[in-house]
């Protein structure tokens, strides 16, 4: 047990047995009692690895260094050793501040720092995938043709596209967070980097979505508006797309579609930013695809005259 006692003015040691898996029981135990199931995976990996039973007093730089390199030859990239030494920094700042211990909290920062210098690529290659007309036509006959699906798959992808969100927004609406009148949703929690919770967020529902979602509503007064896991969607997705052999698509992708759609439509980035939930354009900048003839395409739409009225 991390019982530590304080001096004044200064961080306690930490207890001279006390491990970093002991540190991470404590963090759960008393800060993050519900981690996301990434997050999770990484405490408990960190808790049976050799660097879980250092103990706190003897972490040192050649602790990080033996950690990557133990990580990096069990196959993981240089994204997820980042990531992975970034949960191991909140654990430590956790413990420093929340604990008043005196930990290393540099040292993991540090070793983050280092991995491209050991040719460690510290960023995700930035997809640029979007369904073809063709892929989603060859989709939707797949799933219309199976007697055993039982989600009306067509139509969440249709809704996916129309409204630019993401899978685990769109299975969350509710009909109370639909305004008929208004024709806009509530968004609740969406995801931002600096906000896990309370982020919600009113979007308009664009006509397509409209289409979609108005008929739902006739009958109904309550509830989840799809009635459908994202688990289940993820999975049915990935199982068609295998079944037809559509190779790289993911449901997700659907998303980077329907944003550079909305470019495409002449939308401005503050009103797509709207739509779509992010905070900077170096956020939304990944999700878009415009290309030249793009451009030329929305010039001429603009400059086509309009009919005279009678």
């Amino acid at each position: 047990r991390l019982a530590e006692r304080h001096r004044p003015g200064r961080d306690a040691p930490p207890p001279s047995a006390a491990t970093v898996s002991d540190l991470i029981d404590r963090y759960l135990e008393l800060h993050a009692k519900s981690p996301g199931k990434t997050k999770a995976a990484t405490l408990a990996m960190l808790k049976v690895d050799a660097i879980g039973s250092v103990r706190l007093a003897a972490l040192s730089a050649l602790s990080f260094r033996d950690f990557v390199d133990r990580r990096a030859k069990a196959g993981a990239g240089g994204v997820t050793i980042a990531s992975d030494l970034s949960t191991i920094s909140a654990v430590l700042k956790w413990g420093r501040h929340a604990r008043r211990l005196d930990l290393p909290v540099d040292l993991p920062i540090d070793a983050r720092r280092d991995l491209p210098y050991r040719g460690l690529r510290t960023r995700s290659v930035e997809r640029a995938r979007e369904p073809t007309d063709a892929e989603l036509a060859r989709l939707y006959a797949y799933w219309e043709g199976n007697a055993r699906q039982r989600i009306d798959m067509p139509m969440v992808c249709r809704f996916a596209l129309a409204s630019a969100m993401r899978l685990g927004e769109i299975c969350r609406i509710q009909i109370e967070d639909v305004n008929v009148i208004a024709r806009t949703v509530v968004i609740r929690d969406r995801k931002d980097p600096n906000q896990k919770q309370g982020n919600d967020q009113t979007v308009p529902l664009l006509p397509d979505a409209w289409a979609i979602v108005g008929p739902l509503l006739k009958h109904r007064s309550n509830g989840s508006i799809f009635q459908v896991r994202a688990e289940s969607v993820s999975t049915a997705f990935t199982r068609a797309c295998q079944s037809l052999g559509i190779e790289d698509l993911h449901f997700h992708d659907l998303r980077h579609r329907a944003t550079a759609d909305l470019f495409r439509m002449g939308l401005d980035i503050p009103r797509v930013a709207l739509l779509t939930g992010h905070k900077t354009w170096a956020q939304l900048k990944r999700y878009t695809d415009i290309k030249p003839a793009d451009v030329h395409a929305t010039l001429a739409a603009k400059q086509r005259p309009t009919r005279a009225k009678k």
